[in-house]
């Protein structure tokens, strides 16, 4: 089983992010995804900039580098953005969009269905397949019985050679996308209007319930889980059901380390204890998201 660095889904200034993808070359990903996927008002980096830090990246590595689209496009600028994303030329894409999917299609080229797409089922795998997928990731509120069953299901219908699959394994997880901004709107500023405060808040922003529990992070247009998923303990039974990939959602403080400790446990498998303040494993295991089993 191999190691993925997911591209970040916060803002951080253009610095910042290039220092980032320095490090993670020296990390143990064997795959690094980069992009933006959550805003197109974030401009520190633009599409041009973010081919080009990739294009940088795999030449610099024999890790495998991959573009990673927007989630949720609302104007034909952003399709603009994605077209030329999808034509860069060289690189694999992960589409977090059908409509990066229908791109990719029409060009003939491989691509990663990302976890955003709404695959449930051996009928969805099968179309994706047809359009050309290379690469499944799971969406991330599911269990590891429905993957296992599905991947029996693939196997059965002789298709499960023909792509790889992935499980996004550590981070804050991205439960859903608004049109609204929610970070601007925390801050009492309208979304046209929103100074890009995201890029103060490098890990998104704590949002706690009215009995102190952090319930979610605000991520701009994006909600994301309060506490960090973590698969470190379900790595043998991944390995064992036929995931091919871990992925490690990048953030600004623990993920390289979290690489570090998912690649020993590939190694050799240990038992960690898990924060439940903190921490969660809850989906995985088809339990309230937020619990620890």
């Amino acid at each position: 089983m191999k190691l993925s660095l997911g591209p970040s889904l916060f803002f951080w200034p253009k610095n910042n992010v290039e220092a980032y993808y320095q490090q993670a070359l020296t990390s143990s990903a064997d795959i690094i995804y980069l992009g933006e996927t959550v805003c197109s008002k974030r401009r520190e980096l633009r599409a041009k900039d973010w081919i080009n830090l990739a294009k940088e990246l795999a030449s610099n590595s024999d890790k495998q580098i991959v573009l990673s689209t927007m989630t949720l496009l609302e104007s034909p600028a952003e399709l603009q953005t994605l077209k030329r994303l999808c034509s860069n030329g060289e690189l694999l894409i992960e589409a977090n969009d059908l409509s990066a999917v229908q791109m990719m299609h029409e060009q003939g080229l491989p691509f990663v269905a990302g976890p955003a797409i709404n695959c449930y089922n051996l009928a969805t795998l099968k179309v994706l397949l047809k359009q050309g997928m290379s690469r499944w990731v799971m969406p991330v509120e599911l269990s590891g019985d429905w993957l296992k069953k599905l991947l029996q299901q693939a196997e059965q219908a002789n298709i499960r050679q023909q792509f790889q699959c992935e499980v996004f394994a550590w981070g804050y997880l991205p439960l859903a996308y608004s049109a609204r901004c929610f970070t601007a709107r925390s801050e009492d500023r309208p979304k046209d209007d929103c100074q890009y405060c995201c890029i103060k808040y490098p890990q998104g922003r704590k949002m706690n319930s009215r009995e102190g529990e952090r319930v979610f992070i605000l991520n701009g247009i994006q909600t994301m889980s309060g506490y960090q998923y973590n698969l470190i303990n379900e790595v043998p039974e991944m390995a064992s059901i036929g995931v091919d990939i871990a992925r490690i959602s990048a953030d600004s403080e623990h993920a390289f380390t979290m690489l570090e400790r998912f690649g020993q446990q590939l190694v050799k498998a240990q038992k960690y204890p898990l924060d439940g303040v903190a921490e969660c494993n809850g989906y995985w295991h088809k339990i309230a998201g937020m619990s620890v089993a």
